[in-house]
């Protein structure tokens, strides 16, 4: 069986750093397995909704692909966060090799909405399953990971 292998890396508006993770994945998972995947590399918890765009700055909104938690719960495109561009797609039952189809491919990642964590999502190479291996595998990292929840003092205001 073949696996992906992607570089997720932070977007960040406002600070200068560069952090980054690479995950191998099974080409046949699903975009919600690889969601998983990528919080757990950062040392998030899985808590809220996400999405993936083709569109890969602010407005992804709008994105010509995109696929979302939202369309998996039933909810109209109008009352996700996916107001224009279309209805998206969801991400419980699409396969990675359906979206992801070449190295160098990217696309967005968006992670809860209200913090609104944004990941740059890069295709950088294949590869072959190998036995006993558990999957998502992180098999590189650079930079420390932001903190998901950081306790803001009342200076920083």
């Amino acid at each position: 069986m073949s696996t992906l292998v992607f570089r997720i890396s932070v977007i960040d508006d406002y600070e200068d750093f560069e952090c980054w993770r690479e995950i191998e994945i099974p080409a046949k998972s699903t975009l919600s397995k690889f969601a998983e995947g990528i919080v757990e590399a950062f040392g998030f918890d899985f808590d809220h909704a996400f999405g993936f765009y083709s569109d890969l700055g602010h407005d992804y909104y709008g994105s010509a692909d995109k696929y979302e938690l939202f369309a998996d719960m039933g909810e109209d495109a109008s009352m996700g966060p996916a107001m224009r561009g279309g209805k998206p797609k969801g991400v419980s039952k699409t396969k990675l090799e359906s979206v992801f189809a070449e190295v160098g491919q990217q696309m967005q990642f968006v992670f809860d909405y209200g913090d609104e964590w944004r990941f740059l999502v890069e295709v950088t190479g294949t590869g072959k399953r190998k036995k006993g291996s558990r999957y998502p595998r992180l098999v590189n990292a650079f930079g420390e990971a932001p903190e998901q929840y950081p306790d803001w003092d009342d200076d920083d205001f």
